[in-house]
Formats: structure tokens, sequence, C-alpha cells
């Protein structure tokens, strides 16, 4: 119930219709939806809710595959909870995975990132490259890759899909992702604001065609990269420098304002990835998306929902202002469980006895 979570539930029912799909989920952003009328979940045959750290292994009960999203899932989301993203991303996730193979899960897929590479350097990254997670969250997908690796076998696959940073129109729009921030600066503005120089590199993917990635690991033999497989999830063409984003987006919309921070300290997070891997195990999922396209169509869907916020990024369009937003109102204690509370801003509600 997150930003890629609504485009697999669509894949997954396209490609499986006759499959029981069931979702998992904390539902902290269950009510951010974006130009649709309709819940996405409808799709599904059942949609659970409950906290991945204490979920119930009986739950898993004839359950073929997992796809496993759950995470906090961005820098900012970790820099505010760090320890809470060890045990939601890499705690929780291998007590997960050791569930589904006590109860016969055949394949797990995880959603990995990109991100641990972290400074890369000049060359493009391969999966065998070194590891170089600079925030939590990148840490929190290293160590769960590492300890994933020992559970894979003959009877459970494993593939772990280091996904390129996410962008594009979901029907749960976030902003708080590099070309989504652009395009919105662009509509509610007039401008794109780069917070860094402009330099660092950046691969990208849409969130379409990273549910297409995870319609193919759902049922990859395990001929085809091994019983564990950890791999690069994007395309080559999708390698781009910050600017150059904020080009493409200037030549879609003239008369963009382009502000570049040349005084900002450099970005660490800078690096290029190789995709071979991943296009060789999987020719026919590969993405079909283009830079220009996802701006068009990020341009298109805001406009359509007369989005016109200059202060988005304090807007709950941004998923750490959701989290921010449930603790203050006392809905979410300091450990992101739900707590059920009547918001201290609100009346009571009447009691009925009898």
């Amino acid at each position: 119930m997150g930003y890629v979570g609504p485009g697999v539930v669509n894949q997954l029912r396209a490609a499986f219709p006759n499959a029981t799909l069931v979702g998992y989920d904390m539902g902290y952003f269950s009510s951010c939806l974006t130009n649709v009328f309709h819940l996405p979940e409808l799709a599904l045959d059942q949609q659970l809710f409950g906290d991945l750290r204490f979920m119930p292994e009986g739950i898993l009960n004839g359950v073929d595959v997992i796809v496993h999203l759950a995470a906090i899932s961005n820098d900012p989301m970790g820099m505010q909870f760090e320890d809470l993203t060890m045990d939601v991303n890499y705690r929780a996730s291998i007590r997960l995975a050791h569930m589904a193979k006590r109860q016969g899960v055949k394949a797990f897929v995880f959603a990995s990132s990109c991100s641990m590479y972290g400074a890369g350097g000049d060359g493009a990254k391969a999966e065998d490259s070194e590891l170089n997670p600079l925030t939590a969250y990148a840490r929190s997908k290293v160590f769960t890759e590492r300890d994933l690796r020992d559970l894979a076998d003959e009877s459970f696959t494993i593939t772990c899909l280091r996904f390129a940073t996410a962008c594009g129109m979901s029907n749960r729009l976030r902003l708080d992702l590099v070309l989504n921030d652009f395009v919105a600066g662009a509509v509610s503005m007039n401008k794109v604001s780069i917070l860094s120089d402009g330099s660092p590199w950046r691969p990208l993917i849409h969130v379409a065609d990273m549910a297409r990635a995870i319609c193919w690991a759902v049922t990859r033999d395990a001929a085809w990269g091994g019983r564990f497989l950890a791999v690069n999830t994007g395309s080559n063409h999708w390698n781009y420098q910050v600017i150059e984003l904020a080009e493409a987006l200037r030549s879609h919309i003239p008369g963009l304002e382009l502000s570049v921070n040349k005084d900002a300290a450099p970005d660490k997070r800078s690096y290029r990835v190789n995709f071979d891997l991943f296009e060789s195990l999987a020719p026919n999922h590969q993405p079909q998306h283009s830079l220009q396209s996802t701006i068009a169509e990020l341009h298109e869907n805001l406009l359509a929902m007369n989005f016109n916020d200059a202060d988005f990024r304090n807007s709950l369009l941004m998923r750490l202002k959701v989290l921010n937003q449930l603790k203050d109102t006392g809905l979410l204690n300091s450990q992101l469980s739900w707590t059920m509370k009547q918001s201290p801003r609100r009346k009571p509600e009447p009691q009925l006895v009898g």
C-alpha cells in the first residue's frame, strides 16, 4: 500500500489472473491516493493489515511466493528512524524469510537497491563491484542480501532485485524522489531546484518497470541466475546525472527556471550502474518507459490533480511528513506502531452504553 505496490498488484493480477493475491501492510500510506478513485488493493483477493516485525507465521500457510517490498524507504526517513530502519528493513525481513522457508514458500523476491553502491566512482557498478553503503537504508539492504544468501537452496529460490531510483506516476505518488520532485517543482512554481551542484549520477527506473521485473522474478527458474540471485534492475539507458534530468524537463516544458546550488557540499551518493546481467536474464521484462515519457506522464497527472502546491516538500506527498503527522496526532508511537488512541487534537466521540 505504498508507492510501488499498486503497480505490482496490477501487474501480478494481469499476469496471473487465477492466482490468489494477498496483501500485508502496516497501512501508513493507505490514504495517500493520487489521481485514482478506487483502492488499488481491490485487485487483490485479500488485504491484511499488520506489522512486519510481528507478522504471525500462520499467514504464510499455503503461500507459494512472497514479494517483499516493505521498508522504511528513503534516506530522510532512515536518518530520523535509523534503529527502526534496521529493525524493519533488515531484521524483520530476515525473520520473514526464515518463516517463509519453514512454511514451504518456494520463491522469495526481495526489493533491494542500487543505493548500496554509494560513492561509486567513475565506472558503472556491476553485481560483483564493491559495496559502499552511505545511509541506514542502503546498509539495511546490504545486510539483508548477505543473510538471505545462506537461506537459498533447491526448495527456496531467492531473487534480490537491486532497483535503480524509482520514479514515475503511481496511485500513491511520492514526491520525495529526484525526478518526481523536479516535475512537481516545474508544475507548481515553473522552476526546477537542484539542491546539489547537479553532478551526481543516478540510475532511474519507472515504478511500472519495477513491477515488470518483479513479475519476472516471481517465476524465475533457478537455471537463470542460480538459487540465490542479486541483480541490478534497470536499464543502461537510464543512467543520468542530476543536471541532465533537469535539462530533459526543460526540453519538455520550455521556459522553466533552473536553480543549481553550486556551493553545495559534494553529494557522495553518486553512482552509475551496469544492467547487462538483468538484460541477459530477463529479455522479455526489460524497462519500457523512457525519461521523456515518464516526465510527460508525471506532468499530465499532476495537472489532472490540479497540483499547485509550491510548498510540496512539506506536504503529505512526502513520506516522512506522513509518518511525522501520524506521530504528532498520537496515532503512531516512537516505535512507529499504531496506538489507535484518539488524536489529542480531536474531541472524544460519544460513548454508547447499554
